[in-house]
């Protein structure tokens, strides 16, 4: 695929996964939550020039710092997802503020790695990326999946870094 192929996935995938953290949405831990960062790597990894020719070395440090950082902003989104039970057992997810913190500082961390690269002269491809994306999102489902799973049958909601759930109102004996 050509790179704006992949910049155009690139765009698309984040803007679907993006909008749809702040809607609440069921989750569905059987479902292959691995299938999409599994084709994004696939078809990340097919593509020849993810490495620079010319600076093999430092475009392998920038593609591995870069995907270290997004393993990390998959963690974060992850944790800072607020998870409940519904009484039917449906289990549903939000992003909160922080989660939105999580993403901007991940771009912005992303910038700034592409900023040293163009400042070194090295090359960086889409597919660079679109790995780092589907790292991303595999993380991120990974934990939820594993937070849902470790809920038990008695919970109703468990807490996101950065939720302010109000306390609960403590009831009097008649």
């Amino acid at each position: 695929m050509s790179g704006l192929v992949n910049a155009l996935v690139i765009v698309a995938v984040a803007a679907l996964v993006i909008s749809r953290q702040f809607r609440a949405r069921r989750l569905d831990a059987d479902r292959r939550w691995w299938v999409l960062p599994a084709v994004l790597a696939i078809v990340a990894l097919r593509e020849p020039g993810m490495l620079d020719a010319h600076h093999r070395t430092a475009s392998a440090l920038l593609l591995a710092v870069e995907v270290i950082i997004g393993l990390g902003i998959g963690a974060g989104w992850a944790w800072t997802t607020r998870i409940w039970v519904e009484a039917d057992g449906a289990v549903w997810t939000r992003g909160t503020k922080a989660a939105a913190a999580v993403w901007i500082g991940g771009i912005v961390l992303r910038a700034g790695l592409f900023g040293l690269g163009a400042l070194l002269g090295v090359h960086q491809d889409s597919a660079a990326l679109m790995l780092t994306l589907a790292g991303t999102l595999l993380v991120r489902s990974g934990v939820l999946v594993w937070r849902t799973q470790s809920l038990g049958p008695a919970a109703t909601r468990t807490a996101a870094y950065g939720d302010r759930m109000p306390r609960p109102a403590w009831k009097e004996r008649v």
